[in-house]
């Protein structure tokens, strides 16, 4: 009807983002009032200069009524130096205050701005792993960069402007009927007409702005996933298709934005019509009473002054509901953000934990993601002793890297508990949990900063002489101190400034630094060269020795050291052993290894039938 179509509520693979849920002006304002707490004063001060605005504007008014009536239909000069002086004095005042309301409304607004971003964002890193698995990134920054400022509209800029409004219509309209209640009863004949067109039309612009809104974080979503696989999209000749791709969700916010103007510029021109035309009719009643002498031309003229003046913050009134509609379509976008809970979080009485000893068990444990129905991990139990070191291999999509995310208590086990140290993890403060583990990951995650900011992210509060102590422990002082920068070197967005050896040497020295009792591995040479994987051996070692080790890796060869290896399958673990045992078994373990070191396999007939029963596994 208003020239864009509703899409389904679902993300598509096109891009577009889900709709929030629809929230009320009512509700916006009740949620975020409280944010404005900290200006609550200065938003007083504000008010002041709201309530003399007027006045002094009145008294502006009134002057060029004297200005008419006493000095040029008299035609009388002596009057004019004092109506001049007084001029100028006025015009001094109006431009002080605006100077003081303007800067006080934008200091106000962009502290709220900075103090709901700020919220938003902390927020946002309180959630669960699991949002952000669910949710995509352009469109939460989207949300967080552009629909917060909307909250500001409707909390503050919109609570002043319909102060502001109110207060000019009422002592305007006091000031039309002291010159001449007969005009100021006619001139009151629009405003039900203003009112009413704004209501029409508010709350079909909410629905068009809300379509402007999800496009906006639709547009984000494609251009946050592109450019960030910018590498691939190049590699594969992607380029037209990812454009075309934006190009659609570019069209579809033209569309959307089209719509809502459309609304406006109908909006616009009708009340403008309105109010023509009922100053033309008091310009009619106006002449009637100044032929019988009711009025002067200067009361006349004036009259007609303050009428503009009228109807201006009548229409601000108007367009202020529009706009808040508008807002508030932004604001849902928020609440939507704000009304999310973490799946995981502290208990009310968390169980204090120290320093672990790195005792961690797995008892029945099983696993399905949320909004799956799909079984991952399927009564997994198995310790690892404090200063062990447990190997968890298998084939891709057997469940391991789901069993990392438990133990850093990303989910819950959906049955079955993990225990460190005795204590089910769900009865540990989270935070205080993942103090005591360090990490190194399969990809990298370096952040945009320095080499020496990026160890320190392991434990922000060690020396420059800790820093180079782990930067030499994990083989990474020799190459940082040869760069020109050394430790001040810029890694760049995620690292991509470093090669993958170097990434991986300085997230070993963030996983030193931080001396943690429990390491986790995730695959740490998979994404590196046979050489570099060689490199970072040695310094892995020295990482885990004297702590408790949870370890994936499809390379075997960094894992015939560990104390206990644990073949998953499906899922289940089906073996469990050193090496040598699984090895001797001559079972998934062993047939696993032999493909991946063929000279090490055994000679005969049974090495085919080896290779035959574990190809489809692998």
């Amino acid at each position: 009807m208003w020239g864009f179509k509703r899409q389904p509520s679902a993300e598509g693979a096109d891009g577009l983002v889900e709709a929030a849920p629809a929230a009320s002006l009512r509700e916006v304002f009740r949620r975020f009032w409280p944010d404005a707490r900290p200006f609550r004063r200065w938003l007083w001060l504000s008010l002041l200069l709201i309530i003399v605005s007027p006045a002094v504007d009145t008294a502006a008014i009134l002057l060029f009524k004297v200005l008419v009536d006493k000095v040029l239909a008299p035609r009388d000069f002596t009057a004019f130096p004092p109506v001049a002086a007084a001029f100028i004095g006025i015009t001094v005042l109006v431009g002080a205050l605006g100077f003081a309301g303007t800067y006080l409304g934008a200091w106000i607004g962009e502290n709220f701005l900075h103090r709901m971003r700020t919220r938003v964002f902390s927020h946002l890193h309180t959630l669960s792993v699991s949002f952000f698995d669910r949710r995509r990134l352009g469109d939460i920054l989207s949300r967080l960069t552009g629909d917060v400022g909307a909250i500001e509209s409707v909390v503050l800029s919109g609570v002043i402007g319909l102060i502001a409004n109110v207060l000019k219509i009422v002592v305007f309209a006091g000031v039309l009927f002291f010159l001449d209640w007969r005009l100021a009863l006619a001139s009151m004949i629009a405003i039900p007409v203003f009112w009413t067109a704004a209501r029409i039309f508010a709350r079909r612009i909410k629905i068009a702005s809300r379509e402007v809104r999800r496009r906006a974080g639709s547009i984000s979503v494609v251009a946050e996933e592109s450019l960030g696989n910018a590498t691939l999209i190049q590699a594969y000749g992607r380029e037209g298709a990812e454009v075309d791709r934006f190009g659609a969700q570019s069209m579809g916010s033209v569309r959307a934005e089209l719509a809502a103007t459309r609304l406006g510029a109908m909006f616009s021109p009708l009340v403008d019509l309105v109010q023509v035309l009922g100053v033309l009719t008091i310009l009619g009643v106006g002449i009637w009473e100044l032929t019988a002498g009711r009025i002067t031309l200067g009361g006349l003229l004036a009259f007609l002054v303050f009428l503009s003046q009228l109807y201006g913050p009548v229409q601000g009134l108007g367009s202020l509901s529009t706009q808040l509609f508008a807002a508030a379509a932004a604001a849902e976008r928020i609440i939507e953000l704000l009304d999310e809970q973490p799946t995981v979080s502290a208990p009310e009485h968390p169980v204090a934990l120290g320093r672990s000893r790195g005792e961690l068990s797995l008892d029945a444990v099983s696993f399905t993601y949320p909004e799956s129905s799909t079984e991952v991990l399927k009564q997994v139990g198995f310790t690892a002793e404090p200063g062990q070191t447990t190997a968890i291999v298998g084939a891709s999509g057997a469940g391991k890297t789901t069993m990392l995310k438990l133990l850093l208590r990303f989910y819950d086990p959906t049955a079955g508990k993990i225990t460190l140290d005795g204590t089910d993890l769900r009865e540990l403060d989270p935070e205080e949990l993942r103090a005591n583990i360090a990490i190194v990951l399969q990809e990298t995650l370096l952040l945009d900063g320095t080499i020496e900011e990026n160890i320190l992210a392991g434990r922000p509060d060690a020396s420059k002489e800790q820093v180079i102590i782990a930067a030499k422990a994990a083989d990474a002082h020799e190459f940082i101190t040869a760069l020109p920068e050394g430790y001040q070197t810029r890694v760049g967005q995620r690292g991509r400034l470093l090669s993958g050896g170097q990434r991986q040497r300085i997230a070993i020295a963030r996983a030193m630094i931080r001396d943690a009792p429990i390491l986790l591995l995730d695959e740490p040479t998979t994404s590196l060269d046979a050489e570099a994987s060689q490199r970072i051996l040695e310094p892995l070692r020295r990482l885990i020795t004297g702590r408790t080790t949870i370890i994936i890796s499809h390379n075997l060869l960094t894992v015939t050291d560990a104390d206990q290896i644990i073949y998953l399958e499906h899922g289940r673990i089906t073996e469990t052993g050193t090496h040598d045992e699984l090895l001797a078994r001559n079972r998934q373990y062993a047939h696993l290894y032999h493909l991946h070191n063929p000279t090490d396999a055994p000679e005969g007939p049974e090495k085919n039938s080896h290779y035959a029963g574990t190809g489809a596994q692998t």
